[in-house]
């Protein structure tokens, strides 16, 4: 028997059935012919009117029903911040079968927990997404972001969450390249799901085009030259938070920060079980 030889690749099993059914749901979807479409939750921490979740509206609105629970202004470094000392105030921008938007006076987790008791209407959310952030949310940031906090709140709910950002800070930023990356991020999380507690850091690099997208760790950074004193007319002490990132491993190619600066989208999956569960042995022993 001639056997032929042949080196190329082919997909699993798993593969294919998440590549067909993202073909299906495409389709189906774009002509507006499907009764049961993805129900996603938006939210940011730059505010309602930012041009990066009016983009994400833009992109996912064709394909998907959305809810936009967004807050109504600016709120960024709230990280997981909640409201506990006054109301939390709702207004409704727009109404629709297929799109509704809100302005809420809270944190980006206040708006996403608003959002699931209040306005879904008992239907849950396929997705929670949050962003597009204006700025680098990578490595250490992630753990001061708002954007992040509305990504963490839906895990919270059992929900699977995903949090997109561009590393560029301009308002008026270009946001076209990411487009298509978010629709195929967006609809093999829905499929494929994500385990509990567990959500997606996405970070973009300011590029016209990116090299493609890498899995990758969050890196080791830290915040230096952090504090600015200023003069306070008014007497006393005050400050601005200022400072730069320090990256305290550059060689590692397995990081986002590597990733990012070589032009690649970076997908950290992101768990919020802090437990550090190769302490505990050690631990058990000395107390």
């Amino acid at each position: 028997m001639i056997r032929r030889k042949n080196n190329k690749k082919y997909p699993n099993y798993a593969q294919l059935k998440i590549f067909y059914v993202i073909l299906a749901l495409h389709f189906l979807q774009m002509t507006d012919r499907m009764p049961n479409r993805p129900f996603i939750l938006i939210s940011n921490d730059d505010g309602v009117q930012a041009k990066g979740i009016k983009e994400l509206i833009d992109v996912l609105s064709p394909v998907a029903d959305l809810l936009v629970v967004a807050p109504d202004s600016a709120r960024s470094g709230q990280a997981c911040a909640i409201t506990t000392h006054f109301p939390i105030n709702l207004q409704c921008l727009k109404q629709g079968r297929r799109l509704s938007i809100y302005a809420c006076t809270g944190t980006p987790a206040d708006c996403v927990k608003v959002a699931v008791s209040q306005l879904c209407n008992k239907r849950t959310p396929d997705l929670v997404v949050s962003g597009i952030n204006h700025g680098d949310n990578s490595s250490v940031n992630a753990h001061y972001s708002g954007t992040m906090g509305a990504a963490y709140e839906g895990v919270l709910h059992d929900i699977p969450s995903v949090a997109f950002s561009l590393c560029d800070m301009n308002p008026d930023a270009d946001f076209s390249p990411l487009r298509p990356y978010i629709i195929d991020i967006v609809f093999k999380t829905i499929v494929a799901g994500l385990p509990r507690y567990t959500c997606l850091n996405v970070n973009f690099p300011k590029e016209e085009k990116f090299k493609g997208t890498r899995i990758c760790r969050m890196a080791a950074t830290r915040w230096d030259d952090e504090i600015a004193p200023v003069k306070n007319p008014r007497g006393g002490k005050m400050y601005w938070l200022v400072g730069h990132r320090t990256n305290l491993e550059p060689e590692a190619e397995d990081t986002d920060a590597w990733a990012l600066e070589h032009g690649y989208v970076a997908i950290t999956p992101t768990t919020l079980d802090v437990t550090a569960r190769e302490l505990m042995g050690v631990l058990k022993d000395i107390f």
